[in-house]
């Protein structure tokens, strides 16, 4: 075997060097997860006297315990504020993205960036409306302006995913439904919504997380009772000692069921932007 051979064998093929940094960033991105996991089976004494980066000398879930029984109540808070913010934020947007990427009307390119425009309004620029709003329509302090909130935020990303991906869909199918005589809404009905299980999936996954996420808006909206998980987490550390490890635990507890939602559907969340990414 000649040398030249013996060293093309040899030779590591570029595409292994790229591991390298995305292995280094994942390691980087999964730093935050050790140190939650680690700190949430630790008792306070040794939080107390050992540093973050230590292995816990004993698996206990007490801590997962006392963080559950205190953050309970704000979690069903948060299980009634993203359910019907997520499924009325993608059912309105998909109605506009339908509108808006197959029937053509008079203003429609300048509604279309008008509803995008709500996209980049800081929360911070429209609370003070925002709250004087709620009163007006006696919704401040409770879930449901909470919830209004959450979908009228969330309509212009739905309808810019349902819009591109509305686009994708074969014009033929649309005008074979007009030649049998269906109006606009038995299209969208019989015709487009069977066929919107991607788009779906994706705004779903994407306003579950948004929603489930939020804090600023559940500190400005709502009354300590109403007070979704996030908020209640942040109010878990006493007012002169930490206790890190059932704070850490409660963390885990709030972030729990976004990381299981991108666990299970992270993929069905990839096919649904790619099946919009084609058009728009």
């Amino acid at each position: 075997m000649s040398a030249n051979k013996r060293l093309s064998q040899l030779r590591i093929p570029a595409r292994y060097f790229l591991y390298i940094p995305l292995v280094l960033l994942a390691a980087l991105y999964l730093v935050p997860m050790y140190v939650i996991l680690a700190t949430g089976f630790k008792g306070f004494d040794q939080v107390s006297q050992k540093t973050m980066w230590d292995l816990p000398t004993s698996l206990s879930i007490d801590n997962y315990v006392e963080a559950f029984n205190k953050l309970a109540p704000y979690l069903w808070n948060s299980i009634n504020m993203v359910v019907p913010a997520a499924v009325i934020s993608a059912f309105i947007g998909s109605l506009n993205g339908f509108v808006l990427a197959r029937w053509k009307f008079r203003g429609a390119n300048i509604i279309f960036p008008l509803i995008l425009f709500g996209m980049f309004i800081p929360y911070q620029s429209i609370f003070i409306p925002l709250v004087e709003f709620m009163r007006a329509i006696h919704l401040y302090g409770g879930l449901p302006g909470l919830v209004l909130a959450h979908i009228i935020y969330g309509i212009p990303i739905t309808t810019l995913i349902f819009r591109n991906y509305y686009a994708t869909i074969p014009t033929e199918i649309i005008e074979s439904a007009r030649i049998d005589g269906a109006d606009i809404l038995q299209t969208y009905r019989y015709i487009l919504l069977p066929l919107s299980a991607p788009a779906f999936v994706v705004v779903l996954i994407w306003q579950f997380t948004s929603t489930w996420n939020d804090f600023i808006f559940a500190v400005v909206l709502t009354k300590p009772e109403f007070w979704p998980i996030t908020v209640a987490l942040n109010n878990l550390a006493g007012s002169q000692i930490i206790a890190w490890n059932v704070q850490m635990a409660g963390s885990l507890l709030a972030a729990l069921p976004t990381l299981l939602v991108y666990i299970f559907l992270g993929r069905y969340f990839l096919r649904g932007l790619m099946a919009g990414a084609l058009k728009g």
